[in-house]
């Protein structure tokens, strides 16, 4: 680890003035992020007297090899830069809220042109409407199936809308009353819209005015002698009751409130937040982190605020709906202590709002009681958490202990790469790069690789040309590094100055793995001799007998069957031939699409990608009509003749099927 006094900045030349500061480890890779406002007194804290700093932060403190700084007007523009920064480096020192499960939500595919509901999890789209998130999807179900009588629109999957359309007769939900079926045009798309519009309004928590609406039809039906549509209608006003009652209304008042609780431990803390829309509960959500730095109840308030709502004045936000990745801010934010600099925080809610927003803790009444049922759901939460991932933390630390050792590595390898080749006799040669650090897959580092200088089906020499490529990459990023280091400004991490991309390649693993035996291992070590790399563990995992290959030896490392090290490189190896099977699977249906479509006239690169974006390989647009083929961008009745004569007179491949024996067409 590095002396703290070796890159402590000179005496007086850090600036009194706000602004967001950040400490970088030796690659250049940040490891820290935090505002001040006065920036010479909090970094002077942090070398001052070492001992008595909190140990997550003495570790910090030792670990970083540089400290810059940014300076700003003002506290709230510091607020915004550290979110910024968080978001963009994922620093291992600072507070991360993980969510401790993932919640459902209700989505309505709103820039369709027929909008179709459901409930999923995960990311979200823009130009999407959604609702929640819920605490359990088993309940939004049903609540949706007792609307879909109400408010009969496509909940159907795009698969399924299609074939219904084909065979020109609806599904089951249309016959059964549940959809307006506009697959078959019982509906039109803008009776459709408006139909999924009353769905999104009742879920927005309008639902008087339509309760009341309905209650006016069915008076006009009953005046009028309709009694048949009256009895639909008053069983369409019941299930709209049902349905909000499910709701349970909490504050009288129709609050719009976020009610946020916590539960901290020394190591650990939960953050629990309710969402309040109408005086009703839509929805809760948790998340978990690790507290790693001296940091009090009011500072992790503050840090949860900036992570919760840094993103939501990015967001397309219309009555209560969410079009994106957080909830929107309400009117009023409760949480159980006030952060420090409270009055930064409220202005930089009501800046990210374009409104006013009361943030406070509350005292007494409904909301304190609500505020106390909050912090024991976060109590729970953090009881489970802790149950659940002293397995996990415990597996992952003996699985790096066990490679350490086996491998003899002077120390646990926490960054590990792994490659893979992937080919069909030769053809379409890729290759895939996975990462995990400290145990898990980190996806955003992963990357794909297309064989150049290799002919033919020759893993060796892919292998080398795949490890030249990458750490080739590296030397030339970490010599941009230390050319920007070199000046008085630096550069913020792993960041190109010049340009301001990211230099994903600069970071060096502690271990490489390659998916084989000793032909490749060698060919690994042969590239990374010939760039001059020393330092980096080197193994290959062969899966016949699952043995381990290191460089220049000539009998294997056998790991224990029950071994964790074992297990997580099997894992690694397999995310890697799975990433490189994905890429390869891809390529290939490329390639055979466009190597059909090259003596079609007129057909050019950009109509060629319009094809395989839309159909993706021979035999799917073969199966399609000249109709649809008509109704993409820029094909008109010739060239979608002309491109079908094509593929109608392409040779059909036959291919075996070696579990069931059967042979199909390709």
């Amino acid at each position: 680890m590095a002396d703290p006094s070796t890159y402590r900045p000179a005496p007086g030349s850090i600036p009194l003035d706000p602004g967001v500061y950040r400490f970088s480890d030796e690659h250049g890779r940040v490891i820290y992020v935090g505002k001040a406002k006065s920036l010479r007194q909090r970094l002077n804290s942090y070398f001052a007297d070492l001992a008595g700093l909190h140990p997550r932060t003495q570790t910090m403190v030792r670990t970083a090899a540089r400290v810059d700084w940014t300076v700003v007007r003002n506290e709230v523009e510091a607020l915004g830069l550290e979110y910024t920064w968080i978001k963009e480096f994922e620093p291992r020192f600072n507070v991360m809220y993980r969510d401790d499960k993932s919640y459902p939500w209700l989505a309505v595919t709103w820039s369709e042109e027929y909008p179709r509901v459901f409930v999923g999890r995960g990311n979200k789209r823009r130009g999407w409407r959604y609702f929640g998130p819920y605490g359990h999807a088993w309940a939004i179900r049903d609540t949706v199936d007792t609307l879909l009588r109400v408010f009969p629109m496509r909940s159907c999957s795009a698969g399924t809308f299609k074939n219904a359309r084909a065979a020109g007769r609806p599904c089951l939900l249309g016959y059964i009353g549940k959809c307006s079926a506009p697959c078959v045009d019982r509906v039109s798309a803008e009776e459709h819209r408006a139909i999924a519009d009353d769905f999104c309004q009742f879920m927005a928590g309008r639902s008087t005015g339509l309760v009341r609406r309905l209650e006016r039809e069915m008076s006009t039906a009953s005046a009028n002698l309709e009694f048949e549509r009256a009895g639909v209608l008053r069983d369409d006003i019941a299930a709209l009751n049902l349905a909000m009652e499910k709701n349970a209304v909490v504050l009288g008042d129709g609050t719009d409130a976020d009610v946020i609780a916590m539960a901290a431990e020394p190591l650990e803390v939960s953050v629990m937040v309710f969402h309040v829309r109408g005086g009703r509960i839509r929805g809760r959500r948790g998340w978990v982190a690790d507290r790693t730095a001296d940091q009090g109840d009011d500072e992790l308030v503050g840090t949860f605020l900036t992570q919760l709502y840094g993103a939501a004045g990015e967001l397309e936000v219309a009555d209560g709906e969410v079009n994106g990745e957080r909830m929107p801010i309400p009117k009023e934010v409760l949480v159980p202590v006030l952060p420090e600099d409270a009055d930064v925080y409220r202005d930089w809610l009501c800046e990210r709002r374009g409104a006013r927003v009361d943030l406070r803790v509350p005292q007494r009444g409904d909301k304190r009681t609500l505020m106390d049922t909050v912090t024991r759901n976060a109590e729970e939460a953090l009881a489970r958490h802790k149950t659940r991932r002293s397995g996990d933390l415990t597996a992952r630390t003996q699985a790096l202990e066990d490679i350490q050792r086996a491998l003899d590595l002077p120390e646990p390898p926490l960054r590990i790469e792994c490659y893979d080749i992937s080919n069909l006799q030769g053809t379409n040669v890729v290759a895939s790069m996975v990462v995990f650090e400290d145990g898990l897959s980190r996806r955003s580092e992963y990357r794909r690789f297309t064989i150049k200088d290799v002919e033919g089906q020759n893993d060796v020499a892919s292998m080398y040309e795949v490890i030249t490529r990458r750490f080739t990459r590296m030397l030339a990023e970490q010599e941009v590094l230390r050319s920007a280091h070199a000046g008085d400004d630096g550069a913020p991490g792993l960041v190109d100055p010049a340009t301001g991309r990211p230099l994903k390649f600069a970071y060096a693993p502690a271990l490489v793995v390659v998916d084989g035996g000793p032909p490749q291992v060698e060919a690994a070590r042969r590239a990374l001799a010939d760039l001059g790399i020393t330092g980096i563990g080197l193994c290959g995992l062969a899966k016949r007998l699952e043995e381990v290959w290191l460089p220049e030896e000539d009998h294997p490392v056998i790991l224990p069957r029950t071994s964790e090290g074992l297990y997580l490189m099997q894992r690694v190896r397999d995310e890697a031939h799975r990433f490189a099977i994905t890429h390869h699977r891809t390529r290939r249906s490329h390639s055979m699409l466009e190597s059909v479509l090259d003596d079609v006239a007129g057909l050019g690169p950009a109509r060629r990608a319009t094809l395989m974006k839309e159909f993706g390989s021979v035999s799917k647009l073969r199966e399609a009509t000249e109709e649809q083929v008509r109704a993409l961008p820029g094909f008109g009745p010739t060239t979608a003749r002309a491109v079908l004569e094509a593929v109608g007179s392409a040779p059909t491949r036959e291919v075996l099927n070696t579990a069931t024996g059967e042979i199909t067409e390709a």
